[in-house]
């Protein structure tokens, strides 16, 4: 169900909060996020996606395949248009986690917020043209104190399109720690280093949820097979060919300024430095994104995509003066006649070290 707080009491509690002349301790931190749970929010204005925008994406996740690039492609495997790549979402999930984490929750500084673990549930391919309508809500929230003191969140994202039809659920498991210091050479660093607006725009509000939408199930529609490869040619434990993708400065930048994400963890050697890091490291979302570009490339059609899950282990640092290698490798984990659905199993790794502990693609098959 959904919470019961009106947006007044929550911008009235953030401001008392942020009035307190002394720091939060991470205890009222936390009390104050916990009492957020069930807490429902729509994005103010819808995101519409443009033709442009998914070979954008499509570039900064190495993605080739057609139904992302030629509309005559597309046509052939079902569609009346370019289709977003998989792992798109990331680029609408910023505008809509901005007001969870600005307005809402309190007490946190979003560079050292970690993303661990991303569900993403498809019900349909996003598309040129979709104009997507965002309902945002905190799912769950855990305060552990030992051995250090860290709260693990998850936010809930459910995308609806301009025709009130469902199109993706998100779960996007965090890890933040409250009310940490900051040391003062660290955060001159990031002063410097750190975006700078003068001021944006205001966008005026486009969407009024729809009455009662908090409260119902969630969607259960799953996507159609487009152009998918046959169920009948595959076999449980059938390898996937194994991939290489390279990544470099450049690649973390364009993935940057595409998804909007301006986290100096992705291109700046002077926070490395001040913050002790191994190095500059790839976003999670654009490993996860070169992760559906490997699948892909051997199911036919991405739009087939019905479940993706990673759990984020550990990060591809990337060199100033090399490439980083990420190679992935996948086999067929399970295979359900019944649906005609399978389960791949995918593992990427940056030398000996894994990057996803667990990662998973459940595709519909013809």
């Amino acid at each position: 169900m959904s919470s019961q707080i009106s947006d007044a009491e929550i911008k009235q509690r953030v401001s008392g909060l942020k009035a307190v002349g002394e720091k939060l301790s991470p205890e009222e931190i936390a009390e104050h996020t916990k009492s957020l749970v069930g807490f429902n929010y729509t994005v103010d204005d819808y995101y519409e996606i443009g033709r442009e925008e998914v070979r954008k994406h499509a570039l900064a996740v190495q993605d080739p395949h057609p139904t992302h690039w030629d509309e005559s492609a597309a046509r052939r495997l079902g569609h009346d248009t370019l289709i977003a790549a998989p792992t798109y979402v990331s680029v609408l999930g910023i505008v809509a986690q901005r007001k969870l984490f600005e307005d809402v929750i309190s007490g946190y500084d979003l560079w050292q917020i970690m993303q661990t673990d991303q569900r993403l549930v498809y019900h349909q391919p996003m598309k040129v043209g979709d104009q997507l309508v965002c309902d945002v809500s905190l799912d769950s929230f855990r305060h552990v104190t030992s051995p250090e003191t860290i709260d693990l969140m998850v936010t809930k994202n459910v995308i609806w399109n301009q025709r009130n039809e469902p199109v993706m659920t998100t779960y996007t498991s965090l890890a933040a720690r409250p009310g940490m210091e900051i040391d003062p050479e660290l955060a001159e660093s990031l002063d410097h280093v750190m975006m700078k607006v003068d001021r944006t725009g205001t966008v005026g509000r486009t969407v009024e949820p729809e009455p009662g939408r908090y409260d119902r199930p969630d969607p259960t529609e799953r996507p159609g097979a487009y152009g998918a490869v046959d169920f009948d040619s595959l076999t449980v434990g059938q390898e996937l060919p194994a991939k290489r993708f390279l990544l470099t400065r450049g690649n973390l930048t364009n993935y940057a300024g595409v998804a909007g994400d301006p986290n100096p963890i992705h291109f700046s050697d002077h926070l490395v430095k001040a913050s002790g890091m191994g190095d500059v490291v790839a976003h999670g979302m654009q490993t996860m994104g070169l992760g559906a570009t490997f699948v892909s490339e051997h199911i036919g059609d991405p739009a087939a995509f019905c479940e993706y899950n990673v759990r984020f282990t550990s990060p591809v640092y990337v060199p100033a003066d090399d490439s980083a290698a990420v190679d992935f490798t996948g086999k067929i984990k399970s295979l359900d006649p019944d649906t005609r659905r399978g389960t791949i199993a995918i593992v990427a790794k940056q030398g000996e070290r894994k990057i996803f502990g667990r990662a998973q693609a459940v595709i519909q098959f013809n």
